[in-house]
């Protein structure tokens, strides 16, 4: 179960399927009336560097860093699927936005309820609007690393699949991941496949025995930590997350094996006796992963902490993105200080972005606003671009 002070420094972050007439109708009003872009130079394929600690553009010796934003959610703290179908629009010009600012990589998070509301085959409607957020990145020059597996909003979970056991939860999430792999795999946007948002084995039996962490206070109230396993039922729980992990690679794998495949880890997942531990040590699952996240928030008067938090995921002698960082927990000049500080171990950065560009924010109106107008600011002036 997530602690409560992660619970407050993911609190910043924040119905159904439409029937089959309404969707097919909006797909129709979005692909008659959206406007084209303009076609970029197509993408160039990433791989691996030599040195095992970042990422390359293939044939070249030109390093790839991530930069870019975790699109999670709108202002009005709408996951995507909840808009995707009837404003088009709106994540075209998000995405164009993102690609000004300075981004080349976008983190999507797929929620597994709205791709398989029924466990016989996926919808339609969001297979095709996947089909077109990847025409959508080429055109705009932006990688994708596409989350997926996601619970974020309890309601939205089928019951179907919330009464699976683990064994029948993992075929149903292999499942998920061969249809996104097999649909993916030919497009030059997919950076990475991200396994899931911040999955977790639980000590002992799961309590409450439920496959959700609690939800956050904040807008929204998602369920971000998801747990594998209600039952550790005598195994290690790092060989529950291998397993986990394995299956879920080895179905992706039927499809695509040219994309990276990774998991998005909170920063709690190192075994130190006396501390909250996710069950997944980096250096414990990393085998299957190409490279390994971590989602890090710097935090005041911490920076040597979070920085050997950082060096330890690096050990695991995999290159680490930082999925997910943010100035929730440190003022602008520490946070500065450990983006700067990150790079010996860190190959790629990805923050946030809601549909805001900084001309639409107020930072006189609330906190979240001048936060979010600071980390603009910042990203725009960093970005590997410049």
């Amino acid at each position: 179960m997530e602690p409560a002070h992660t619970c407050f420094y993911r609190s910043f972050r924040m119905k159904h399927i439409l029937t089959s007439f309404t969707a097919l109708a909006a797909l129709w009003m979005t692909a008659t009336f959206s406007p084209p872009l303009t076609a970029a130079t197509p993408l160039p394929a990433v791989e691996m560097s030599p040195d095992g600690h970042g990422f390359l553009f293939a044939g070249s010796d030109t390093r790839f860093e991530p930069w870019g934003f975790n699109y999670d959610r709108d202002r009005h703290s709408r996951l995507l699927e909840d808009y995707w179908l009837t404003e088009w629009e709106t994540v075209a010009e998000d995405f164009r936005e993102m690609k000004a600012l300075g981004a080349n990589v976008v983190r999507v998070h797929l929620q597994f309820g709205r791709f398989f509301p029924q466990p016989e085959a996926p919808d339609a409607a969001s297979m095709h609007q996947l089909s077109r957020m990847l025409t959508l990145a080429e055109e705009t020059g932006l990688y994708l690393d596409l989350t997926g597996l996601g619970c974020y909003r309890k309601s939205d979970v089928p019951a179907w699949y919330d009464a699976l056991d683990e064994a029948a939860r993992w075929r149903a999430q292999a499942k998920f991941w061969e249809t996104i792999a097999a649909a993916c795999a030919r497009s030059p946007a997919i950076f990475c496949y991200d396994l899931m948002n911040e999955p977790v084995v639980p000590a002992g039996r799961g309590h409450p025995a439920d496959w959700l962490g609690p939800p956050f206070g904040g807008p929204g109230g998602f369920c971000y930590v998801q747990r594998i396993s209600t039952d550790q039922a005598g195994r290690a729980r790092e060989d529950i997350a291998r397993s986990w992990i394995d299956t879920l690679v080895i179905a992706i794998h039927r499809h695509d094996k040219k994309h990276f495949v990774t998991v998005g880890l909170v920063d709690w997942s190192l075994d130190i006796p006396g501390r909250l531990y996710s069950g997944f040590a980096p250096d414990k699952v990393a085998t299957s992963l190409d490279f390994v996240c971590v989602h890090l928030y710097p935090r005041d008067g911490k920076l040597d902490e979070d920085l050997a938090t950082l060096a330890a995921f690096f050990k695991a002698g995999k290159p680490v993105v930082i999925e997910e960082t943010f100035p929730l927990k440190a003022s602008m000049e520490n946070f500065e200080n450990f983006m700067s500080s990150s790079r010996k171990d860190a190959a790629g950065w990805m923050g946030f972005y809601w549909g805001q560009p900084p001309a639409e924010l107020d930072a006189t109106r609330s906190i979240q606003d001048a936060l979010m107008e600071k980390w603009l600011d910042f990203f725009q002036t960093h970005s590997p671009r410049k």
